[in-house]
This record gives structure tokens, sequence and C-alpha cells, in this order.
């Protein structure tokens, strides 16, 4: 999930994701930049790593100024139940510039539902298809 190397095999939002500003793994403190794919615009999202438990959450914060996000936070949780494994998404954001707000969130936080939904089954099916390597935890 945080293997940026390995990021585009599954995620169906992003057309570039990697480290920045030095870093080469995952981790507190870390950057990053993912950049949707065309028809979102090609926005770059670049964060900063806050929390990072491999197998169990990971938390980030948008730190430079993309076009229509004014803040950006996300964090995902992992949990193993009797059933398998549920992952829990969360996201918050603030869609710039402020006078537009009334209209640019809700169809921003619709699209980025969707969005959300169709990368973790994306994530499922890539996990489920074997093709993690074994001992993978991130």
């Amino acid at each position: 999930l945080h293997d940026y190397s390995r990021r585009l095999e599954w995620d169906t939002l992003l057309h570039e994701a990697r480290l920045t500003r030095g870093h080469s793994a995952a981790g507190p403190g870390a950057t990053s930049l993912c950049v949707g794919r065309p028809w979102f615009g090609l926005i770059g999202i670049e964060t900063r790593y806050l929390t990072f438990r491999p197998a169990e959450i990971a938390a980030v914060e948008m730190i430079n100024r993309p076009p229509f996000f004014a803040r950006f936070a996300a964090s995902i949780r992992h949990q193993d139940n009797a059933d398998g494994s549920t992952i829990i998404y969360k996201l918050q954001f603030t869609a710039r510039p402020g006078w537009l707000r009334w209209i640019l969130h809700p169809v921003m936080l619709l699209q980025l539902e969707q969005e959300t939904r169709r990368r973790l089954r994306a994530l499922a099916r890539f996990l489920e298809a074997g093709t993690a390597q074994p001992g993978d935890k991130n």
C-alpha cells in the first residue's frame, strides 16, 4: 500500500506516485507526491506522513498548495477481524477558493468518495490476486 515503486500497479486515481525530498521509504516525516490521472486534472498533492505503523495505520497531511485544495489530510487504518481484514479510510479537505467552496466542496467530496471506493476495490483485487509479495505489511 505504501510501496511507491508499486503503487501504480493498483491505484486507479494516480498517474504518478513517488516519495519526495530525499525520502526512500514511507514513515513519520517522509513526504510523497501523488498526481491524479488526467481526468482529475493531473493535480499533484504532496503530503507528509504524520503517523506510520505498517499493517496498522498511516496518516498524512498536505504540504503543498495545489489547485482547488486549501487543506487535505487522510488516514488509513487496517483491522484484522474474524472475517478477514478491513480497511478504514478517512479524508478531510477544504476546497478553495473560499468564495466557490459552497459549490466545489460537495462536487469534490462526491468525486473523492467514488474514487476512494474504486481504489479500495482495486487494492483488494491486487492483494487477493497475490501480486503483493509474501510478508508485505505496507
